[in-house]
């Protein structure tokens, strides 16, 4: 069930996911893979407040789990970004004034929220180049939870996670 339930995620069928996680936890309910994936799934479907509650229920030994734990890095960035506005606004924004940090933090986040994960960690990349202390460091710490949120195995966040050490080492 987790591995149908995992393909069919990232299939991008979300409600298939969300069923097959559910039906994972009814046999196994405090499995962390399960639980995390539902959340994961609810979050595709926009159901903020039932991947919250999926989270809050589990069981608070497996908080620190990869699964629950990208799970719960995944909700905050949602939460994150559901209040930031204007996609068009914030790229506007930072085509009128590159060194507009938070403007350009903010399309990160938003980026991030769309699925948009090179796009995001290059313009989180791009503050950290441009002054890495900003907002005491706010861009890196926000790219680690990009990091945690798509696991340490995506694409993104091997590419990304090179890029920042080049630039942090260099």
């Amino acid at each position: 069930l987790l591995i149908r339930a995992e393909t069919a995620l990232v299939g991008g069928d979300a409600a298939g996911a969300a069923e097959l996680f559910a039906a994972a936890l009814q046999t196994a309910p405090e499995d962390a893979k399960a639980i995390g994936g539902l959340a994961r799934a609810l979050l595709e479907l926009g159901e903020t407040q039932e991947a919250r509650g999926v989270l809050d229920a589990a069981p608070a030994r497996l908080a620190a789990d990869p699964a629950i734990a990208a799970a719960r890095a995944a909700l905050d960035l949602a939460e994150q970004a559901a209040g930031l506005g204007d996609l068009q606004d914030l790229a506007g924004r930072v085509a009128s004034n590159a060194e507009d940090h938070e403007a350009r933090f903010d399309l990160a986040v938003a980026l991030a929220s769309l699925g948009k994960r090179d796009e995001a960690a290059g313009a989180l990349l791009e503050i950290i180049r441009r002054d890495r202390k900003w907002g005491e460091e706010k861009a890196r710490k926000q790219l680690l939870q990009f990091f945690d949120a798509w696991g340490p195995m995506d694409a993104a966040t091997i590419q990304a996670r090179r890029r920042l050490s080049s630039l942090l080492f260099s």
